[in-house]
């Protein structure tokens, strides 16, 4: 077995025992971006910074990702035979920004709009060199075990 890589450099802090994404935050507007972009979209302003952003926020909305989205862009378990479901939504990200994002649970009687959500990382694939690349998503408040990420 490999390492555990990010499924991109520069979305989330990398390599982290609490990641966070990283957004922009514009100079002019002060209006938060993910992901990062060179300008804001609200002003046109050009001078945007990095941000790390907040690891907690409440679930907005959400769904289930019942069937493999088309590949590429996605690059994991695209098998209609092996897939499976997962929870899909946007996590609002309190006086920042909502991301949508990959949920850690599907089930539509363990997850509600409101609830607290908490960032984390979870296995997207593996790739040809045998690394485990991970992704982000959010889970429960509370259900996300914080250990030393270990990275390439």
């Amino acid at each position: 077995m490999g390492n555990r890589v990010p499924v991109e450099d520069g979305v989330f802090t990398w390599p982290s025992a609490e990641p966070r994404l990283i957004g922009s935050k514009c100079a002019a507007c002060a209006n938060v971006m993910f992901p990062t972009q060179r300008s804001c979209p609200r002003c046109s302003g050009f001078e945007t910074e990095e941000v790390e952003l907040g690891r907690t926020g409440t679930l907005w909305t959400w769904t289930v990702q019942g069937y493999p989205p088309k590949s590429p862009p996605y690059a994991g378990d695209a098998s209609p035979k092996s897939f499976e479901p997962f929870g899909v939504g946007y996590v609002e990200l309190p006086g920042e920004v909502k991301v949508e994002t990959r949920l850690t649970v599907a089930d539509p009687d363990a997850i509600e709009i409101g609830m607290e959500m908490e960032m984390t990382l979870v296995p997207l694939y593996t790739n040809d060199d045998g690394d485990e690349v991970v992704t982000f998503a959010f889970a429960p408040l509370g259900t996300v075990e914080h250990k030393v990420e270990q990275g390439a």
